[in-house]
């Protein structure tokens, strides 16, 4: 089943924007689009406003943030948009991500302009009025933006997420159990390792009430909150080194000395930034199916996404 992700229009190549042009997103359309389905809007146009069309903007208007026409602040759409965003998220399937416009007054995720009318200033310090009520609707849900999913590092934390929420919310699909959601957390170990240690064990801790719960919906929910607020992370070339390490010690009794030499050296090498993540990963996930090492085959952190994606590769 492909994932359900919400996307600005724009950014698939549509002609939506205001000046009757589009701004397509090369790794949206081509790349990530054989493993999504996506969910297409412009709000703009959902509101109600032609293409082309006059700009908008966000104006800061008796200490609130109003999206106001460009030329003329006395148009306000923010109290639309509000309500066109409230109808189009109970209209929505399960969404595992959504990819935003950047810099746009509807869509930007951040550093949107904010204009101050009384003395003509602005500041980069917005939020898009669609993609707010988004943040607000889905706290949990990974969201980007088209200019940041261009950083590499970015890039492959957004996709992890959108794969690790879709297979959670795919348990919830097929009925959760107290064991789908241990095999679940058991799966990630190594992921959220990777991310954050002290989020890691706060999850493991979490994970131990499961048994006392009688309110399996509710525990789920929390669960998936905190999961994505650990994976939103970075995961750090530190963090990695540590879980490569971690992973080295269950060859102990399998390998000779020149083959733990040889193993100890790619990581060393990964940690210093000579090698991309890639090259410990492929030799760990070599001597997991050699030795056949079952917990670290189960692991989806040797292949958290599919592998076409290649992005594993620049770091």
């Amino acid at each position: 089943m492909k994932l359900n992700i919400g996307i600005s229009s724009c950014l698939l190549g549509k002609s939506v924007r205001f000046d009757g042009g589009h701004k397509g997103f090369a790794f949206a359309m081509k790349a990530l689009s054989e493993y999504v389905e996506y969910i297409d809007v412009c709000p703009e146009m959902g509101i109600g406003l032609p293409t082309p069309r006059p700009a908008l903007r966000l104006t800061m208007i008796n200490n609130q943030v109003r999206m106001t026409l460009s030329q003329d602040t006395t148009k306000d759409f923010t109290q639309k948009m509000t309500d066109f965003a409230t109808n189009q998220f109970e209209q929505f399937p399960v969404l595992a991500g959504y990819i935003v416009c950047a810099k746009s007054p509807s869509c930007g995720l951040e550093r949107v302009r904010l204009y101050h009318p009384n003395d003509n200033s602005n500041q980069k310090i917005g939020v898009g009025i669609y993609t707010s009520q988004l943040l607000k609707h889905y706290p949990w849900l990974p969201v980007e933006e088209d200019g940041r999913l261009n950083d590499p590092i970015i890039r492959e934390n957004f996709v992890g997420r959108i794969f690790a929420l879709h297979e959670l919310e795919s348990l919830m699909r097929s009925g959760i159990t107290k064991g789908k959601l241990v095999a679940f957390h058991t799966q990630y170990k190594l992921i959220l390792l990777s991310h954050n240690q002290a989020d890691y064990r706060t999850l493991g801790k979490k994970i131990a009430q499961l048994s006392n719960t009688d309110k399996l919906e509710r525990f789920y929910e929390e669960y998936r909150t905190l999961l994505m607020q650990t994976m939103s992370k970075i995961a750090t070339r530190k963090n990695h080194t540590n879980v490569l390490m971690h992973i080295q010690g269950y060859f102990k009794k399998h390998l000779n000395r020149d083959e733990k030499a040889e193993l100890a050296n790619i990581i060393e090498r990964y940690r210093k930034g000579m090698l991309p993540l890639l090259a410990p990963l492929t030799l760990l996930m070599h001597y997991a199916r050699q030795y056949d090492e079952r917990y670290l085959l189960s692991q989806r952190y040797f292949e958290p996404y599919p592998e076409s994606l290649r992005l594993r590769y620049g770091y």
